[in-house]
């Protein structure tokens, strides 16, 4: 074999593996973005709902009313709810949070705070008549 001839074949043989190389690099990278593609969903598809579960909103500095419940404290962000439950006498205002915000039955109510359970359901009912009468007033 000349010389010349045999670093015409490693030549070849090098671009010939050159090629083998890119090739199936291009093939490993198509396979990856279709397998992507077929995990991945575009936000513009998102339903809003789906959208505001991806979202974290940080609530450091808002106002914050908190109010003590047996014990427990409850935060009401919203202004206008606050100042119309600091309205309500205490012991209406303690049945309103423990039903809303505790998800307590007049039952359960009652027991803790030892009263009939009709009470309980008259003041939570007339509180709530005298929260929505507040609250329609300040707008």
């Amino acid at each position: 074999m000349e010389p010349g001839n045999h670093e015409e074949h490693i030549r070849h043989s090098f671009d010939s593996f050159c090629k083998k190389v890119l090739k199936r690099t291009a093939r490993e990278f198509y396979g990856a973005i279709k397998r992507r593609g077929e995990r991945e969903v575009n936000f513009s598809e998102l339903s809003a709902r789906e959208l505001a579960t991806l979202a974290v909103t940080d609530e450091y500095f808002t106002d914050e009313y908190v109010f003590s419940v047996l014990g427990e404290n409850v935060g009401v962000s919203d202004v206008e709810l606050a100042e119309a439950l600091n309205e309500l006498p205490a012991d209406r205002r303690e049945i309103v949070l423990l039903s809303y915000f505790f998800d307590m039955t007049d039952r359960e109510i009652a027991e803790r705070l030892k009263m009939a359970r009709r009470t309980v359901a008259y003041k939570r009912t007339s509180s709530l008549r005298e929260l929505k009468n507040l609250l329609e007033s300040e707008d």
